[in-house]
C-alpha cells in the first residue's frame, strides 16, 4: 500500500477512538478518575518515546538534524501552545465546571477545538507516513494513545454542556474526521514541495514534546502520594517501551537499499572512471598511430 493509504487507514482507526466516550457511561466516576490517570500516564510515555525514539533518530540517521530543525522543534512547541490558547483544548478544566449557563457555547467551542486539533493530528500522522512506515505507525499510536484520554473528556464535556449522548458521540466522531483533511493537504503539499518531512517531523516533535509537557505531565502532579506516582512512573515506562518496541521491528530494506545505491553509484563512478581510461589509452595510441604514419 502507498504512504497515502496508510495515512488514511491510521487517521479512520484513531477517528474511531472517539466513540470510546459511549464506554464511560455505565462507569463510576472513581472508576472512571482512575482510568484516566493511568491512561494519561501511558500517553505521556508514548508521545515522549515517539518523540526521541523515532522521529529525531530518524532526521539524524538521514543527515537532516541541523539547526533548522532545532528551530522547527522550537516551532512546534510555539504552535500548539497558541493552538491550546486560542482554542481552549485543554479539556480537563472545563469537565471539573459543572456550571454551564452557557451549555452550547461550551460544547460548539468544544468541538471547533477538537476539529482543529485533530486537523493538525492528521497533518503529522500524514508527514510520518512519508518518510516510512515505521516513523508513521509509531506516531500513530501515540497519536492514538493521547486521544483516549482526551476523547473520553470531550465526550463529558458535550453531555455536561446538555447534549445527549448520540448526538455527543456523533458530533465527537465528525469532529475527529477532520483529520482526513490534514492528511490530505499535508500530501497535497508534499507532492509539490522537497523534503517537506523535514519541516514537518519536527514540528511534530515540537507538537508532541509541549503536549506531553504542557498539558499531561501537569495532571499527573494532581496526586502525589507514593502510590499513585509509582503506578504514574510505570504507565510512563510502558508508554516508552511501546514505542522502543517498535524500533525492532522497523523494516531494514531502506537502510539496505541505500546501501545498495551507494555500491551501485561507487561501482558506477569505477567503471566511468574506467571508460575514461580506455578511452584515453584509446586516443593515445591513435595519437601514436597517426605520428608514426605521418613519419613514414
Amino acid at each position: 500500500m502507498s504512504a497515502f493509504t496508510y495515512s488514511i487507514i491510521s487517521v479512520v482507526i484513531v477517528s474511531l477512538i472517539s466513540l470510546v466516550g459511549i464506554t464511560t457511561l455505565g462507569l463510576s466516576k472513581k472508576f472512571l478518575k482512575r482510568i484516566l490517570f493511568l491512561l494519561v500516564s501511558f500517553a505521556t510515555g508514548a508521545l515522549l518515546g515517539d518523540v526521541f525514539l523515532h522521529i529525531l533518530p530518524h532526521l539524524a540517521e538521514e543527515g537532516k538534524f541541523t539547526l533548522s530543525s532545532s528551530l522547527y522543534i522550537l516551532a512546534g512547541i510555539i504552535v500548539f501552545f497558541i493552538l491550546e490558547k486560542i482554542i481552549h483544548w485543554r479539556h480537563c478544566h472545563i469537565v471539573g465546571d459543572e456550571k454551564h449557563n452557557h451549555t452550547h457555547p461550551v460544547a460548539t467551542l468544544n468541538l471547533v477545538g477538537d476539529g482543529v486539533h485533530n486537523f493538525f493530528d492528521g497533518i503529522l500522522i500524514g508527514a510520518s507516513f512519508m518518510v516510512s512506515p515505521s516513523v508513521g505507525i509509531a506516531t500513530s499510536l501515540a497519536v492514538l494513545f493521547h486521544e483516549i484520554p482526551q476523547e473520553i473528556g470531550d465526550f463529558g464535556i458535550l453531555v455536561n454542556s446538555g447534549l445527549k449522548p448520540k448526538k455527543a458521540i456523533l458530533f465527537n466522531l465528525l469532529s475527529a474526521f477532520s483529520s482526513i483533511i490534514g492528511v490530505i493537504i499535508v500530501f497535497v503539499l508534499g507532492s509539490k514541495i522537497d523534503g517537506l518531512e523535514q519541516i514537518f517531523l519536527p514540528l511534530t516533535a515540537g507538537g508532541f514534546i509541549y503536549i506531553a509537557g504542557a498539558d499531561l505531565i501537569p495532571e499527573l502532579h494532581h496526586k502525589v502520594d507514593i502510590k499513585n506516582s509509582l503506578l504514574q512512573l510505570i504507565s510512563i515506562l510502558f508508554g516508552m517501551g511501546i514505542m522502543y518496541g517498535i524500533t525492532f521491528v522497523e523494516p531494514t530494506h531502506d537502510h539496505s537499499h541505500t546501501k545498495e545505491h551507494s555500491n551501485h553509484s561507487i561501482e558506477s563512478d569505477h567503471d566511468c572512471d574506467e571508460a575514461h581510461v580506455d578511452e584515453y589509452v584509446h586516443e593515445d595510441n591513435h595519437e601514436h598511430d597517426h605520428e608514426h604514419t605521418h613519419e613514414h
